[in-house]
C-alpha cells in the first residue's frame, strides 16, 4: 500500500512541476498605455482584488465614523477628510489636473474663500446621505464654489442643475426664486441625486460622478458599447466626452490637493468645523436689504449668503426662508419680531426688474445672447406610470424632441413632474430683456415667465386683464405659455420695475363673500387665497382683516 501511496505523490509532484512550467511561459507583456486601468496606490484606504476594482460604499454601514468625525474634528478639513472613501487613483489625467492646481495658487486660495460660509453645511447633507466626502468638493469643480455661477447651457448654482434636472429634484424656478442658486436647497438636492446615481451604479462612484455630468442614459450607452466590443466597463475605459473624461480626474485631483496640502506647499485656511449659518423661517416675505439690515451683515454678503432669489424681496409663495450667520441669529430674530408687518416689503420695489445678473461674479457671468428660432411648447404634467415614449406617442411628438425641449439629461421623468411638450411650428426669438420698448413709444413688450396670470401682469402695469387680451387679439381664456410675448400698451408707459401698486387692509362684513371681494377689487380668489392663508384657515369670518394687493390708481374701497 506504500508503494502505491509513493507512486502516487510521485505522479501529482510530475504534474505539478509541469503545471509550473507552463505557467512561466505565459507572456507578461503589460497592456497598451491606451487601455491600462489606473493604479491603485498603497495608501489607498481598500484592499483592491483586481485592476478594475470599482469603488464601492456601503449605503447601510454604522455612522460610529460620522458622529465622531463631526464631534471631534477641529476644522471642517480635517472633518473633510475623515469621511473621504474613494480610491487613491494613480493615473497620468488625475496627475494633469492635479499640476494645473498647483500652478495656480492663487486660485486654491479664493476656492476656500468661497467656501467658507458653506462647507459645513454641504458636510452635514454629506454624512446625512452617507456618500463620499470627497463630493463635498464637487462644487469646486462645477462652480468654482460661486453660488450665481450660470453656464451657457443654463447650468445654475453650486452644483450646476440644469432647469429640468432642478424641477426633478423640487428645485422651484419662477420670476422671483430660482431654488438651483439657493445654497440650502440645491445642496440638499445635488446630495439627494449624488445617492440615488451611487445606488444606481451599484456603489462604483466614478461612473456615478460621470452620471451627474454626462447624463445616467449616456453613461449607461456608453457601457453597453463597451460590452458589445467585450471591452472593460470601468470608468477609465469608456469613450465619454472629453469633459466627462477630464470630470472625475479633476474632482480627485483637488481632493488629492487638500489630503496633501502641506507635501504640496498649499496654506489651508482656517474654517472651524463649526455652522457657519442656520437656516431661519420668515413666515412671509421680507425685503432682502431689510433683512441683511437686522442681520447687521453687509447687503452684498447676504445675497451671497441667500443668491437664489431673483428681486429686491423674499418670493411671495415661498420659500420663506433665509440663511443666516450663525451669530446674528438671535438679533435678526429679535429685530423681525419687533417689524410691523407691513413694513416688511417696500412696495414701490416689488415689481423691480430681475437683478439675477448684478450679484454675479464676473468669472461666471452668462453672455448675453440672442435666442435663435425656437419651437412652440406646451405644458404638459406628468401622470404616474408615464414614460417619454408614452407621452410621445400620445403628443405626436418624439422622445428626442421632449429631452431637448426640457433639457433632460436622460429619459427619467417623474408624476406630477412639469414638462414642455413641443409643437410643429416655430415662434420668434425669445428677448433677453424682460421688457423691450415696441417701434410705438406707447407700447411695449413683456416676455410671459412661469407663474404669470392675466391678472398678475396687468397689475404689473397697471392696465386691466381684458386690455391685455384685446392688445394681443387673445381671450382671457388663453393658455399663457411661458416665453410668448404680449404687447403692453399705456397712457404713460412704464417698466415693470416702477409699477405703482399698494397694500390695503379689508374688513370683512357679514355676508361678505371671498367671490364678492375678488369682484370689487379685481382680485382672482386664488390670490386673496394666497395673501391670507393664515387669516383663512378656519373660513371667511365676519371682522377678519384681509391684505390685499392694489394697483394706485384703483380705488381701496
Amino acid at each position: 500500500m506504500n508503494v502505491k501511496f509513493n507512486r502516487s505523490l510521485n505522479y501529482f509532484l510530475a504534474f505539478m512541476a509541469i503545471l509550473a512550467a507552463g505557467c512561466s511561459d505565459t507572456s507578461k507583456a503589460p497592456l497598451s498605455s491606451d487601455n491600462q486601468p489606473p493604479v491603485v496606490s498603497s495608501k489607498s484606504r481598500f484592499y483592491v482584488r483586481h485592476a478594475h476594482a470599482k469603488p464601492r460604499l456601503n449605503f447601510n454601514k454604522a455612522k460610529t465614523k460620522t458622529l465622531t468625525a463631526n464631534s471631534h474634528a477641529k476644522t471642517v478639513w480635517e472633518r473633510l477628510l475623515s469621511l473621504y472613501a474613494l480610491p487613491d487613483i494613480d493615473n497620468e489625467r488625475v496627475d494633469r489636473e492635479l499640476n494645473w492646481y498647483l500652478d495656480h495658487p492663487g486660485y486654491i486660495a479664493r476656492i476656500q474663500q468661497r467656501a467658507e460660509p458653506y462647507l459645513h453645511m454641504i458636510l452635514d447633507e454629506v454624512e446625512a446621505k452617507n456618500i463620499p466626502g470627497e463630493l463635498a468638493l464637487l462644487p469646486v469643480v462645477e462652480s468654482a464654489f460661486i453660488p450665481e455661477a450660470y453656464s451657457k447651457s443654463d447650468a445654475s448654482g453650486l452644483w450646476q442643475f440644469i432647469p429640468a434636472t432642478g424641477r426633478l429634484f423640487g428645485l422651484q424656478q419662477n420670476s422671483w426664486y430660482d431654488g438651483r442658486r439657493d445654497v440650502y436647497a440645491s445642496t440638499k438636492a445635488a446630495t439627494t441625486f449624488l445617492k440615488e446615481l451611487g445606488e444606481t451604479f451599484d456603489g462604483d462612484w466614478f461612473l456615478a460622478l460621470a452620471a451627474y455630468n454626462y447624463g445616467k442614459g449616456n453613461v449607461r450607452k456608453a457601457i453597453d458599447r463597451n460590452e458589445d466590443l467585450d471591452l472593460p466597463t470601468n470608468y477609465w475605459s469608456l469613450d465619454l466626452p472629453k469633459e466627462t473624461s477630464d470630470y472625475v480626474p479633476r474632482l480627485l485631483a483637488v481632493a488629492k490637493l487638500f489630503a496633501n496640502a502641506e507635501e504640496y506647499n498649499i496654506p489651508l485656511q482656517y474654517i472651524p468645523n463649526k455652522p457657519y449659518l442656520e437656516a431661519i423661517d420668515i413666515k412671509a416675505p421680507l425685503d432682502l436689504s431689510k433683512a441683511a439690515e437686522m442681520a447687521n451683515t453687509p447687503l452684498a454678503h447676504f445675497l451671497k449668503l441667500n443668491p437664489g432669489f431673483n428681486r429686491s424681496c423674499t418670493a411671495p409663495d415661498g420659500p420663506h426662508r433665509l440663511l443666516i450667520p450663525v451669530n446674528q441669529v438671535q438679533a435678526f430674530k429679535s429685530n423681525l419680531a419687533q417689524l410691523p408687518f407691513e413694513d416688511r416689503v417696500d412696495l414701490s420695489r416689488l415689481n423691480e426688474k430681475l437683478r439675477a445678473q448684478t450679484h454675479r461674479e464676473p468669472e461666471k457671468t452668462a453672455e448675453l445672447r440672442s435666442s435663435p428660432p425656437r419651437i412652440a411648447t406646451r405644458p404638459y404634467k406628468v401622470k404616474p406610470g408615464e414614460t417619454l415614449a408614452s407621452i410621445a406617442s400620445r403628443t405626436h411628438t418624439t422622445i428626442s424632441s421632449i429631452r431637448h425641449a426640457n433639457h433632460l439629461p436622460g429619459t427619467t421623468i417623474r408624476s406630477n413632474m412639469l414638462i414642455n411638450i413641443p409643437s410643429q411650428k416655430p415662434v420668434a426669438p425669445v428677448m433677453t430683456a424682460e421688457t423691450s420698448k415696441s417701434k410705438s413709444s406707447n407700447s411695449q413688450f413683456y416676455t410671459v415667465k412661469a407663474g404669470d396670470t392675466f391678472w398678475k401682469i396687468a397689475q404689473r402695469f397697471s392696465v386691466s386683464s381684458k386690455n391685455i387680451a384685446e392688445w394681443n387679439k387673445i381671450s382671457l381664456k388663453t393658455a399663457l405659455v411661458p416665453g410668448r410675448k404680449l404687447t403692453i400698451r399705456a397712457i404713460s408707459p412704464q417698466l415693470a420695475s416702477t409699477s405703482p401698486i399698494r397694500l390695503i387692509h379689508y374688513n370683512v362684513n357679514k355676508g361678505d363673500t371671498l367671490m364678492q371681494i375678488s369682484r370689487r377689487f379685481n382680485v382672482p380668489v386664488t390670490e386673496l387665497r394666497k395673501s391670507n392663508a393664515d387669516t383663512l384657515v378656519k373660513g371667511l369670518q365676519p371682522g377678519q382683516k384681509l391684505k390685499i394687493l392694489i394697483a394706485n390708481n384703483q380705488p381701496s374701497t
